[in-house]
């Protein structure tokens, strides 16, 4: 594992344990060379996942591989400054991922992934729902936040 330090590509590791949700495990590093110590995660994958986008204006769909950094990052956004635990993301997130893992497709498209998103976000917290829907329906004027939001019902947690 390259050092983010130095970038030596030795380090050792000094520990490792599953993490909370047991979906991946994190091991404590040290580089070899400066010393530094730093975290790694590693996740299972069960299958190569392409996501399959559509372009909108009639080309050629583009075709690209899963990476559940962009849906953390979405998700991230959507949720920021709110009370949202970043447990409760990282279950949302994981669940996402082993629901495309599973699917039994090759391919999927990222309109699937984006209304699998929308679901969790619901559950989640009603403001980042709309948020992450204000970007993924490109709302374009203020009428289509009251429209979109006065369909939304705050969900009991």
């Amino acid at each position: 594992m390259r050092c983010p330090f130095c970038a030596h590509d030795n380090s050792q590791v000094k520990d490792s344990r599953p993490t909370e949700d047991n979906t991946s495990i994190r091991r404590r590093r040290q580089c070899e060379s400066c010393g530094a110590r730093f975290t790694t995660f590693e996740r299972v994958q069960l299958r190569e996942v392409l996501v399959v986008k559509n372009l909108g204006d009639g080309s050629v769909a583009r075709r690209e591989p899963f990476d559940r950094t962009k849906i953390e990052k979405s998700v991230s956004l959507a949720c920021r400054k709110r009370p949202v635990e970043q447990e409760r993301i990282d279950q949302l997130i994981t669940g996402i991922q082993r629901q495309i893992e599973t699917m039994g497709d090759a391919e999927v498209s990222s309109k699937i992934i984006g209304e699998m998103v929308m679901d969790g976000l619901r559950q989640l917290d009603s403001v980042a729902y709309i948020r992450f829907a204000s970007v993924y329906r490109d709302f374009s004027e203020a009428r289509d936040f009251e429209e979109f939001a006065s369909t939304v019902r705050e969900v009991a947690k």
